[in-house]
């Protein structure tokens, strides 16, 4: 599990994955990734994220798999 993840490669994968991204207006440096039938994930931008956050993401690519 790598633990240096950034922000723009996260978006990458989950953008790949059909979610679409957007930053609240209200100033709040989290993004919501959002895609029909899934719960959206929020994400915060920042340098590297949290093993917390690469886990989160790394189970729904898993899930997206093997509904494939």
């Amino acid at each position: 599990m790598p633990r240096d993840v950034r922000f723009s490669e996260l978006k990458k994968v989950l953008l790949g994955f059909g979610y679409e991204g957007r930053r609240p207006s209200s100033g709040s440096s989290h993004w919501t990734f959002r895609k029909p039938g899934s719960p959206p994930i929020t994400v915060p931008e920042g340098e590297r994220l949290s093993v917390a956050y690469v886990k989160l993401v790394k189970a729904v690519i898993e899930r997206e798999e093997g509904e494939l």
